[in-house]
């Protein structure tokens, strides 16, 4: 039986006061005066000021801390129409130049028409006290852009477009938005505003724009290839991406080639021809692809291998050492010190840190300077405790800033290069071709580049399969360390994870080491066995403490034994709810001080510090403890490896509890115990690279709980992630075309 409807509720009133607004996104938190009483109302409605009248559609909240609240989905805005309110509003300081007095002064004089006559006859204003010539310029240029921005967001309210599109549109395209929308409502799913393609449509539908309009069609491409590009692939064939347009939106075979020809035409889409099949690319991966394939290419023909024998460096630096390295070791670091670009590959235990350590000292004896990068936070921490060198997120070491139009970019690029001649680059597998591409702009041509990663791990979370890519493409020097070191074989988890990449059942019967299976059949049974080992058995047993040192990993995020299911579980387990304890709540969890979170996207505007340093960024992945929860400033502060964070509340639904975690975020990090539930339910995520990523996450004690069936299923499924991408075959162009 179909669920009835919603019914949505209306209020009406004159705004008392703004308690908080973000500018980000236009979230606001205020309270409406009605005619039986004041209500707090939130939601994404934009700047809104004092003194404005509105008429809000939502429903009631109960918030576990700020108590009821109305929460509007629709808001349909009306300015002042008394006196009295008027001048609240201009005394608000919406209009720049206009405080108080100046305010009372203006109402004293035009009444219930001051904001009529602000609009329309500005000019009337030089009759003020206080206002000369050029200040009423000022103020008439300001009241038409404010005025403009308001009929701008009441007109696209009512297609339920939240405010923060109308506030990027208006960044755009100012005073004329209007008339830009109405003539292309599809202008808004650009790169520049982002609306999504189906909120386009509805504005679209009712300017009564055709369904085989160029505009539309043109949109609908862009879409489809940008929702792919979350599913990892930076391309689409051309076959495939035909009768999915013409499907998705009901055009025919004609209307489809004569907007994708113009598309290419106006290189608004890109097209590559593979073989006998064509790929077509959204501008910015082609141009990514292309650069990385070009660039790699001048890279190596300008750094041939050197007429010098570095065995005798190598054999110093192993007398001071005190290290004998293996033959390929030996080979990787003459590698390194001779091509300006090489892959150092292998799995656990094969000395990958050992040969890197020995590649950055020998760099730094010949006076060269060196830097080192990883994906995310914790990456880099890891690479820096291991190496003993300092390391930095890639997104750090470029230095994040935004252009004029809000996009992200980089501070360093061809014009500001880093300054380094050796460039070291950790978990290359997570490394996407975006952020790979802005990387090697933001390097000298003779700086050397060393990428370290372990290609049998999962692909990068952005689009691209970067890391075997470079790896298959054949043009690039790779060395794949092999020899599991002596030290390392007596760790089941690292013998164990070699017999997984190579399709070969673990040893599960062990009892006496650091990898242990325990048969549960059952999801509940198995979810109560999690919870035991992460709260009593290992801190119990290994003196483990349940949020610094353990981690359950697990492969889905639904599901008894999903990551969702089992953050609810084990707060309860390891934080449960107390009286004292601040709470706030989100549309999925209820986070409590001292909870175990992780930031979920990168936001780029967080103020950090850590040890007298301050900084800006908290990034997808990066994994904290809530210390503080301050309901009247709407801030938490939250503890990231150091970094101290006020958190605001209202990005709080950027955070996801942390006491579990899937695979994919749990790549690029260690952690001293690690607890993963195996019981099958989403097939398409149990294969052998997921679960060989997981194993490989647990520094001192695995547990696997579940099903040894499944985890056997697992091993031998071996297929990879299929993306489409045409960069290894551009590399393999390069290196036919340098034969």
């Amino acid at each position: 039986m179909q669920e009835p409807e919603k019914r949505m509720l209306r209020l009406e009133g004159v705004v008392d006061k703004v308690l908080f607004f973000n500018e980000q996104n236009g979230y606001i938190v205020l309270e409406l005066e009605t005619d039986q009483s004041i209500e707090t109302v939130v939601g994404e409605l934009g700047e809104i000021e004092d003194g404005e009248t509105l008429l809000v559609e939502g429903e009631y909240i109960t918030h576990s801390k700020f108590g009821t609240q109305f929460k509007a989905s629709y808001c349909e805005r009306k300015l002042p129409s008394t006196a009295e309110n008027i001048r609240k509003y201009l005394s608000s300081g919406t209009i720049s130049g206009i405080g108080p007095s100046l305010a009372k002064r203006i109402v004293d004089v035009f009444g219930d028409e001051t904001l009529e006559v602000m609009e329309h006859q500005p000019e009337k204003l030089r009759t003020i006290k206080g206002i000369s010539e050029k200040k009423c310029q000022e103020i008439a240029r300001e009241v038409q852009k404010i005025f403009s921005l308001r009929t701008l967001m009441i007109y696209l309210s009512q297609y339920h477009i939240p405010a923060r599109y109308a506030m990027k549109a208006f960044q755009q395209w100012g005073v004329n938005s209007r008339d830009v929308i109405d003539g292309n409502p599809y202008a808004l799913c650009g790169e520049l505003v982002g609306l999504p393609f189906q909120k386009a449509e509805v504005l679209a539908r009712s300017l009564r724009i055709a369904l085989d309009s160029d505009q539309r069609i043109l949109a609908g491409l862009q879409y489809l290839l940008t929702e792919n590009t979350f599913s990892g692939h930076t391309c689409l064939p051309l076959d495939k991406l035909q009768p999915l347009s013409c499907k998705y939106l009901g055009i025919g075979e004609q209307d489809f080639y004569a907007n994708y020809n113009q598309a290419l035409e106006n290189q608004q889409l890109y097209e590559y021809k593979k073989g006998e099949r064509e790929f077509v690319y959204l501008p910015e991966y082609y141009i990514a692809e292309s650069y990385i394939a070009d660039r790699i290419k001048v890279i190596l023909e300008f750094s041939a291998p050197e007429d010098y024998d570095y065995e005798a460096l190598i054999d110093l630096e192993e007398q001071e050492k005190q290290i004998k390295y293996e033959s390929l070791q030996r080979k990787a670091i003459t590698t390194a010190l001779s091509r300006g670009l090489m892959v150092l590959t292998g799995g656990p235990g094969t000395g990958k840190t050992t040969t890197l350590n020995a590649i950055i000292s020998l760099y730094e004896k010949q006076g060269k300077k060196v830097l080192i990068a990883a994906p995310t936070g914790r990456a880099a921490k890891r690479i820096s405790d291991l190496t003993g060198y300092e390391a930095k997120t890639i997104h750090r070491l470029l230095e994040v800033q935004f252009d004029s139009n809000e996009r992200l970019t980089f501070k360093h690029n061809e014009k500001d290069p880093l300054d380094c001649e050796v460039l070291v680059v950790d978990e290359m597998s997570m490394v996407d071709v975006l952020l790979f591409e802005h990387l090697l702009r933001a390097l000298k041509l003779h700086c050397r580049i060393v990428l370290v990663g372990d290609s049998d791990q999962l692909p990068s979370v952005g689009a691209g399969n970067l890391l075997r890519d470079l790896i298959d493409g054949g043009c690039i020097p790779v060395i794949a360390l092999q020899e599991i070191f002596r030290q390392a074989q007596q760790s089941c988890i690292v013998t164990n994870a070699h017999r997984i990449v190579r399709g070969e059942d673990p040893d599960l019967m062990q009892k006496q080491n650091d990898f242990f299976f325990l048969q549960r059949l059952k999801p509940e049974p198995a979810c109560e066995l999690v919870i035991s080992l992460c709260r009593d058995r290992l801190p119990k047993a290994y003196g483990f403490d349940p949020l610094n040192d353990i981690q359950v990993i697990a492969p889905a995020r639904k599901g008894t034994l999903g990551v969702i299911a089992l953050n609810q579980a084990l707060q309860e387990a390891l934080n449960p709810k107390k009286k004292s304890m601040a709470e706030c709540k989100t549309a999925l969890y209820t986070f409590r001080v001292g909870d175990k979170v992780m930031q979920t996207r990168n936001n780029y505007d967080i103020l950090w510090k850590k040890d007298g340093e301050q900084g800006t960024g908290i990034f997808n992945g990066d994994i904290g403890r809530i210390l503080e929860i301050n309901r009247a400033q709407m801030m938490a502060t939250i503890d990231f490896d150091g970094r101290i964070t006020p958190y605001p509340l209202d990005v709080l639904d950027q955070l996801e509890l942390a006491y579990a975690i899937t695979v994919h975020k749990s790549q690029g990090s260690e952690f001293e115990a690690v607890v993963i539930p195996i019981l099958g339910g989403f097939e398409k995520l149990y294969y052998r690279n997921l679960l060989y990523t997981a194993v490989t996450r647990a520094k001192k004690l695995l547990i696997l709980v579940g099903s040894r069936k499944k985890i056997e299923e697992m091993v031998h499924n071996n297929r990879r992630t299929n993306r489409y991408s045409c960069l290894r075959h551009m590399l393999m162009q390069h290196e036919q075309g340098s034969n």
